[in-house]
């Protein structure tokens, strides 16, 4: 019937309302009715067009990386009161999408003969205050150059990324670099608990020395279960998919945009839904429960 509408409404200055109306079967007062609401959905259009142009700059910014959720949060935190429903709608109708993360190959390798550390964590991914819990992983990067290795370590509380380091090998000093830059920032409470999967760069002796050096205690999860150490891994399934590349020129090149991410982007701009505070970065949650600290001193 719209279609009747906007015939009879390019053609009424030929024919007139009244015969194409009679003509086309159609009521003059349905007619007219459709007319007056022409303006409104005008102005809902243009509206709708202005919400796309502002998501379309917020999913470039997140590197495409934003679905509907993250795009909500970051309008509702700019002032924008507006339904979800409508973003979601919006984002399908110009297929605007968030990235989908895929699963990554394992580079945990047991040590035959060390003895592992008992899982203090017992996937309790949770904590009161940022420095009491970490998780660590390893992951490889791609580069024409071969392989770059990143290690880090995530704090729970904030799921910020306290630590990382990285090099063209995997072996025990890689972890024991990020754990010292965790320390360095001055972030880690006595006693904070260490938690990683049973691959022989956490069983070696220079990691175990760091940490009682540093008055921390070890964790660790069982033999081939992921899940012991999900939030470690899940964090290196978010900058494979959301950075981009799959295959950078050289080591450089990586260690850069790698850096990039996780100072810039990931730790200070990526909004993630805490369970209390709803969409925040984990610099602003780390940030809520400092003031909250002060606070209650």
């Amino acid at each position: 019937m719209n279609d009747v509408y906007v015939f009879i409404e390019a053609e009424k200055t030929t024919h007139g309302v009244a015969l194409l109306c009679r003509l086309l079967k159609v009521a003059r007062s349905s007619f007219y009715a459709w007319r007056a609401g022409e303006q409104a959905r005008a102005a809902r259009q243009a509206a709708d067009d202005a919400l796309a142009h502002e998501i379309t700059v917020l999913h470039i910014a997140s590197g495409h990386a934003y679905g509907v959720p993250r795009i909500h949060a970051a309008l509702c935190r700019s002032g924008r009161r507006i339904n979800r429903k409508r973003v979601e709608r919006i984002m399908r109708e110009r297929d605007i999408a968030g990235i989908t993360r895929r699963k990554r190959r394992s580079l945990t390798r047991p040590a035959k003969k060390a003895v592992p550390a008992a899982d203090l964590l017992g996937r309790d991914f949770t904590a009161s205050a940022p420095g009491e819990k970490l998780v660590g992983d390893i992951t490889f990067i791609a580069t024409e150059e071969g392989w770059l290795y990143l290690a880090t370590w995530l704090d729970l509380a904030t799921r910020e990324i306290v630590g990382y380091s990285m090099a063209d090998h995997h072996r025990a000093s890689l972890v024991v670099d990020a754990l010292a830059m965790a320390a360095g920032r001055g972030r880690l409470q006595p006693g904070c608990i260490v938690h990683s999967d049973r691959g022989s760069e956490y069983t070696s002796e220079e990691i175990r020395r760091e940490i009682g050096r540093l008055k921390l205690r070890q964790s660790m999860g069982r033999t081939g279960s992921c899940f012991d150490n999900a939030v470690a891994e899940s964090f290196f399934a978010v900058l494979k998919e959301e950075i981009g590349t799959r295959r950078w020129p050289d080591r450089a090149t990586a260690r850069a945009e790698i850096f990039t991410f996780i100072e810039t982007f990931y730790n200070r701009k990526r909004l993630r839904r805490h369970p209390h505070w709803g969409y925040l970065t984990p610099l602003e949650i780390r940030q809520r429960h400092e003031q909250g600290h002060a606070l209650a001193a």
